[in-house]
Parts: structure tokens; sequence; C-alpha cells
């Protein structure tokens, strides 16, 4: 709806718009099918506007004075008698040439009235770049009179009470007790029912419009044509209730509103079926009514949003108001006449959507036009895979699974050439407008030229082929605004790596493994420097390192009866070791949840940080609870030619009863002789700790096995840790970590955020099963422990404790 208001001009007058015989007078009149509509009703202007409906529907809005000079143009009313009608019903004094300006300047180029020699005027309807295109008429209005008079009954207020208490169950229902997961895999797994749901969604669509129009006849107005066009980037239908607005406020909401009552109504139906048939597939469609009615809420662009805000203000077209509202929030305009022709509420309503709107829609073009080579790119790899999957159901003969194809196809490709189709318009809209507004200025052409210049290079800068600006979109993409950013402005060569951010770095890949790609990631660990952590970022330039340089947060100390050797080595040419060596008694019934933990940490260079533990849990008699952890971890940052090293070694038994004095004195001496082991592990290579460590394993087995009181079983049982033992059997559960190195090649240098080679802990059991991996608990950093755990010894009584 266009909207055109002003008053009349004062001067001389101007050429009459039609030719006058000698002697006798002009008689002006009005253009055919022309409808005085009247005075809106619930305006938010000061001055209410008066509605006119030319002859081709558009709705144009007109000053009181205006208004009053067309409806005095009936074509038996000279230019006399027009003036004084307008003096009376404005109050003001209007002179015959006063009306002919009016005429000349207003009324006739806006198709309202004859021209000079009584010919029909050449109406040009407002064209804005957010209506509707490409329409094709379905039904006249005399037909969609026809078709949409049964439906007005559905307007009773008893009806609509009772839909809205249906729809919102069926809403609950459906989203939070029914679901949809059996639904979408009934839909999917069926093309046919597929098919079936786009097809009543389409309808549904379709019936929205009917519900605009029957709201429309309800309220007293004429509905006019009914189609299908292109609404942006997506089809859509319409139907032409411009003549709702010679209706009140409430008729004009409810003709805004009955396209969404008409969704419910649809979702309510769906349901029923539902109850009827057991189609779960079904409840799709009411999900689909749910989704419409969101969108359409929507007040940014003309959805039914927007004409309930209209209405509500009283502002019939809010998008013309946009420049004068932006233009009243400069100071020097707060108190010009433009600025103040709607009332206080009305403006304030309308400046908060103005605000909102045009950045909105700024921000969507903005990102439309950097987005734009990789949606094309996406949309051609998506019709690519639709089209072989075309051509697979065909060869099939699966006409269902083809016509799924052909509508993903299809809703691949109609919102592409939406887009493109918007670009392209707005582009000629401001190449023509710039043109016709400079006309006559040579400067400013001259200008506007050079800002075409600048942004047609800005666009062939954001659109030129190169390496990954035609890729399409990867599902392991987040699409954040930042990675739209980086797609028109990569970063510089900076190799600094942030946290969310993005940057170049050196990985170091296993040889002969198979390297990553864009379409085939593998996941990896990239440890990011933690700002603010105090010392140098680089290794070896004499500056004291901190008390925790790395870039994750240190290992929870370790629990009560937990067991933890932490090595930590943060100085050049060094070999730091922590060695953790314990022995635990578990009672009868007493929950068996010890972890045994080793982790080596290592930043130098020329360096070495050595973890060991080692844990022996012996169980004595029933343990409803066993869950014992073994975890081992080696990590290295900024290191060159480090190593980092940690083993974690547990051995859980079960035994029937407690070890006779001679049992337990044997496994005094092997655990005296298995502490002073650990005080001297620094002298043994790294190769054989492993196997020593088994060593002792296997002997302390062979002492509980050898005991009579303390196992009855013919053979012993190998129990995963995890389990639980059952009464009565001995479970020598032995489970070697498997050592964690994590190293850098000799004389490799490792700089500032490089993605270190790592190990997590690996807690393989006996046999050949796959080792497991568990999450490291990490408190803030603390000051580095290390050194050897004491051993634990059981009483000389030999009770368990």
């Amino acid at each position: 709806m266009d909207a055109a208001s002003g008053g009349p001009p004062a001067g001389a007058g101007m050429p009459a718009p039609s030719a006058t015989l000698p002697g006798r007078p002009l008689l002006p009149a009005r253009a055919d099918g022309v409808q005085l509509l009247g005075q809106a009703e619930g305006s938010g202007y000061r001055q209410a506007p008066s509605l006119v409906r030319r002859a081709d529907g558009q709705t144009l809005q007109l000053t009181r004075l205006l208004y009053l000079v067309l409806e005095a143009a009936d074509g038996s009313t000279d230019l006399d008698g027009i003036a004084r009608h307008a003096s009376e019903g404005s109050g003001r004094l209007v002179s015959p040439d006063n009306v002919r300006t009016l005429m000349d300047s207003r009324l006739v180029p806006m198709g309202l009235l004859r021209l000079a020699d009584g010919s029909e005027p050449e109406v040009r309807k407002a064209n804005p770049l957010l209506a509707m295109r490409f329409r094709y008429t379905v039904t006249d209005p005399v037909r969609t009179r026809r078709i949409t008079a049964p439906f007005t009954v559905l307007f009773n207020p008893l009806i609509i009470a009772a839909v809205t208490v249906a729809f919102l169950a069926a809403c609950w229902w459906v989203l939070m007790v029914k679901g949809l997961g059996s639904a979408t895999h009934e839909a999917f797994a069926n093309p046919g029912l597929l098919l079936l749901i786009f097809a009543v969604t389409i309808l549904s669509a379709g019936f929205h419009e009917f519900g605009h129009a029957a709201a429309a006849r309800r309220g007293g107005a004429t509905p006019g044509a009914m189609g299908a066009g292109l609404y942006l980037v997506w089809p859509a239908f319409f139907t032409d209730v411009t003549d709702s607005y010679r209706l009140g406020k409430a008729g004009r909401l409810r003709t805004d509103l009955g396209g969404l009552y008409f969704n419910a109504i649809v979702a309510v139906i769906i349901t029923g079926l539902w109850w009827a048939t057991g189609f779960d597939a079904l409840l799709l469609v009411v999900v689909t009514q749910i989704l419409q009615m969101v969108r359409q809420l929507l007040p940014l662009v003309r959805f039914d949003g927007y004409h309930i805000l209209a209405d509500l203000t009283g502002v019939p077209d809010l998008f013309q108001r946009i420049k004068p509202t932006l233009l009243g929030l400069l100071p020097w305009n707060w108190g010009a006449p433009e600025s103040r022709v709607l009332k206080p509420w009305a403006r304030a309503v309308v400046t908060l959507w103005v605000l909102v709107t045009v950045p909105m829609l700024l921000f969507s073009l903005a990102m439309m036009v950097i987005a734009l080579p990789r949606l094309l790119a996406t949309a051609w790899a998506s019709l690519g895979t639709q089209q072989a999957q075309l051509a697979a159901s065909l060869s099939a003969g699966d006409p269902a699974g083809a016509g799924v194809r052909l509508l993903a196809m299809a809703a691949v490709a109609l919102p592409v050439l939406g887009m493109l189709y918007i670009l392209a318009r707005l582009l000629r809209q401001l190449a023509t407008g710039l043109w016709q507004k400079t006309r006559g200025k040579a400067l400013h052409r001259a200008a506007a030229a050079a800002t075409a210049v600048v942004l047609a290079a800005g666009l062939a800068w954001a659109w030129w082929p190169g390496a990954g600006t035609y890729r399409p979109v990867q599902p392991y993409e987040r699409g954040t605004l930042a990675d739209a950013a980086a797609t028109v402005l990569p970063q510089g060569s900076t190799t600094t790596l942030r946290e969310g951010g993005s940057g170049r770095t050196v990985a170091l890949w296993p040889a002969g493994a198979a390297q990553p790609t864009r379409d085939n990631p593998q996941l990896a660990m990239v440890l990011v420097p933690v700002p603010g952590s105090g010392g140098s970022d680089v290794p070896g330039d004499g500056t004291a390192a901190p008390s925790w340089v790395f870039p994750f947060d240190r290992p929870a100390a370790a629990a009560e009866g937990g067991n933890q050797a932490l090595a930590v080595n943060t100085t050049d040419g060094s070999v730091a070791y922590s060695v953790a060596f314990a022995l635990v008694w578990a009672e009868d019934g007493e929950p068996v949840d010890t972890r045994n933990e080793a982790y080596a940490f290592a930043s130098c260079n020329g360096c070495a940080a050595v973890a060991v533990g080692f844990q022996v849990v012996l169980i004595v008699g029933q343990a409803d609870v066993v869950v014992p952890e073994n975890l081992s971890a080696a990590a290295n940052y900024n290191c060159v030619d480090c190593v980092a090293y940690a083993l974690a070694s547990q051995l859980v038994l079960t035994l029937d009863g407690p070890l006779s004095k001679d049992s337990l004195a044997r496994l005094n001496a092997l655990w005296a002789e298995i502490a002073d082991y650990g005080r001297n592990l620094r002298d043994v290579p790294l190769s054989e700790i492993q196997d020593r460590l088994a060593a002792y394993k296997d002997r302390i087995t062979a002492i509980v096995q050898a005991d009579p009181g303390a196992t009855r079983s013919a053979e012993p049982a190998a129990t995963d840790p995890a389990t639980t033992a059952p009464a009565g059997t001995r479970a020598p559960g032995a489970d070697p970590a498997a050592t964690a190195p994590a190293t850098q090649p000799a004389g490799g240098p490792s700089p500032a955020g490089t993605a270190p080679a790592t190990a997590p802990a690996a807690v393989p059991t006996e046999g050949d099963a796959p080792p497991s991996h568990s999450p490291i608990e990490t408190p803030p950093p603390t000051a580095d422990t290390g050194g050897t755990a004491p051993a634990v010894q059981p009483p000389p009584t030999g009770n368990p404790t």
C-alpha cells in the first residue's frame, strides 16, 4: 500500500488536467474504478488520513483536503463548486486555482483523475524491493468471494475459543508428550509418506490465505484475487485483502490473524486424523503448521506479523516511515513537521521497529553478499548429490523416491535463485537511483560513479575465485560470524593461536599415516598458551619458569587411598622423576574405588619427565563395588629434544581370607624390595621398568595363590579391575597400564603454538581387550610435588585394614 500525503502548496495555478470548451466550465472526473473509502479508523497519525482505492487494487492515503477535492470531482461539478466543497469540509479557504494546482500536481499523477482529453491516466503501481515477485493469479475476486464464503462461519467466537484450546492442547501433546522421533523415522523411511506430508503442507499454506479472505468477508470487506509468487527467496501464496483498510481496527486485526487461525485449524484436524489412523508421520504436519505460524509472526518483512503491527499502530505502511523516522532522530529535525505527523505512542513504536528492522535487514544483506560464493558452491554440490540419488531412484523404479529428490532439488534451487534476483534488482535500483538523482550535477555524479566503482571492486574481491572461496559448506564447520568474516578477511601469517580464533600451526604427523583434509578431518588436540601464565613463552631464554607453564590445568591431587605420580620438568637439560608405590588393603564389604595415576609433563630443551605409579590392591572377603581406576598421561609443550614418559601399573586381587603369618612375612619382604626399587628407579632404563613391575605383580600373585587361607580355588581367575569379584574366588586381575610416552624427535624444534604429540591415559586389561580412555579432572594449578610415595604395610596380625 502506497502512502501519498501532504497539504496543498500555495502559489499560482498550473495547467488544468482537462480541456475547457468555449463558454463551458471545467468538469473534472475521477478515473474509472476509483473508490472513496473514507477516513482511516484507529490511525496512528495526528491527523488521520483518508483512504482511496484505485481500479488496480492499490490503496492510497490522502490528506483531508485532497480527499475533499477528489470527492467533489464527480464529472458534474466545476472548479468553483469543488473549491466550495473543499472549503466547507476543511474549514480553510480554497480557491479554484488551488483546486487546479492540487489536481495537476497530486491527483492526476496518482492516477485518480482522468486526463484532459477524458482518457484514463497511466497508472504506475509501486514496486518496492520487498514486494512479491512473479505473481500468478489463481482465482479472480468473484471466485475468491464465492469459495471463501462458507469459511466465514469459522470466525464465530465459540468456534474460535474451541479451536484455540484444542490447538494448544495438540501442540503440548505433540511436542512435550508424544515427541517426533517415530514420526520422523516413519516419514523418511517411506518416501510416499514424505510426499504426502509435503503436499498437505503446501495445501495448508493455501488454506492460510483462505483464512485472510474469510476474515475480511466476516468484517464486511471484499477480498480480491488469490495466487502464488516468490517473496524474497521463498515461494508463497497471496490474497488481496486491501479492501480491509476500510474496516475498523478490530476488523483489520481479524483479517491479519485469519491465516494463523486457519493454520491452527489444520493442526487440530491433523491431530484428529492421527487419532483415527495412528500414522505417526502425520504429526510432522502439526510441526510444519507451528513453524509457519512462527515465521508469519516475524514483523521485519511483510509477513502477517508486519501487518499486525501496522494495524495495531495505525500506520498502514511501516516501510514508508523508515526514512522520515531515521531523519527525525537527528537533533536538528526534532521539531520538523514530518517528524511529528504520528501520535507520540505510535511514533515510539514505529521508531523501535525501525531501529530493529533496519540493522537486521542490512546485516542480512551483508551476510548474503559475503556468504554467496559458498552458498552457490553448497547448492551446486547438493544438486549434484540429489541428481545422483534421483537417477538411482529412477533406475530402481521408485517414483516416490524420485519425487522426493525432485522436491529436494527445487528446495535447494529456489532460494538461491531468489537470492540472486534480489541482489541483481538491488544493484539495478541503486544504479538507476544514483543516475537519476545526480542528473545535471557533474560533481555528484562523479562521486556516485566513484562509489559504484569501489562497490564493484569490493564485490569482485569478495567473490573472486580463490582457495576456499567457492568451497561447499562442510558438516564440521560452525558457521559463526567470525567464520563468515574470515572468508572475506582471512587472517595474516601470524602463528599465534587463541581460543576461539584462527591461526597457523605446525602439526607433527606419524610417518605413513593418512594426512587430514578439509573433507576428511581428523581429531587433534591443540594446546593453546594461557595468557598471563607468567614466565617466558620460549624455553631456555634465561627467564625463570613459573610453577605451571602448561596450557591446561594441573591434575587434581590424589584422593584418600589413591596413588599419584606427577613429574613436571621445566629445566633444560635435566630429568625429573616422580615415583609413587602403594599397597592398599580393603576390608570385607568396603567399596574398592581407589585410583592409580601417573602424569609426566615436560616444557624445556633436552629434558625428560618420568612418572611411575605402581599400586597393589588386596581385597579380603566380599566386595560388592570394585571399580579401581588406572590412569596415565604424558604431554610436552614448547619442547625441543625432550621426552615425557608416564607408566601406571595396577594389580587388584581378591582374597577369600586373611594371609597367614608366613605369607604376610613373605609379602612384607617383597614389598620392601619393591619400595627400594622405586627409590632407585632413576637408575633403571625406561625400557626395563614395565617388565620389572610386571614381574613384581607375578610374585605377589604367587604369594597369595600359595596361601590356602587366602584362596580355595584350584585355578586363579583373571578379572577386569572395573568388575566385581564374586565371593569365594581369587581374582589376580593384573592390570598393567600401557606406557604413555610423548616425545619430540631429536633436534626437532617445537615452537610456541605447535600441536604437541600427546598420549592419553591408556588402561588395557589382560588379554586382547582394547584400551579404555578416562578423562582427567583438573583443579587450579598448585606447586609441583614429586618423589616416591611410602609403602603401605598391613598390620602384623594379618587382619585386613
